[in-house]
């Protein structure tokens, strides 16, 4: 059974940096896409970033220029580093990681509190 992890979370201020990680733990191969999603109370899940196995990225117009996304397949570990946190960035973040069978793996999240 696979397992997915996330920690960094926190509170900060406005301004700050946060850099999230998300592991998987049990037996995990074929990785495709990876990647974070945030969801707020009230409103859809919605895709930050993700990246694919060659590498290529893709993001949310709102974290354009401040979120990088990264990833280490042999760990089989995703980030996400966020800077200039704002606080409409206050969320939990969710990993999800997919693989190449089609198995659509989800973490629990971890809160980003941000204030102004």
């Amino acid at each position: 059974q696979v397992r997915l992890v996330e920690s960094g979370g926190g509170f900060v201020q406005a301004g700050e940096s946060l850099r999230l990680s998300c592991v998987a733990f049990g037996s995990i191969s074929a990785l495709n896409r990876m990647g974070w999603y945030r969801q707020t109370a009230g409103k859809q899940r919605e895709l930050v970033a993700d990246i694919t196995p060659g590498g290529s990225t893709n993001y949310a117009d709102s974290v354009t220029g401040r979120f990088t996304v990264s990833r280490d397949i042999t760990k089989a570990a995703v980030y996400l580093q966020m800077n200039n946190l704002k606080p409409e960035d206050t969320a939990d973040y969710i990993c999800n990681m997919q693989t190449r069978r089609g198995d659509d793996f989800w973490g629990r999240g971890t809160q980003v509190t941000v204030s102004s």
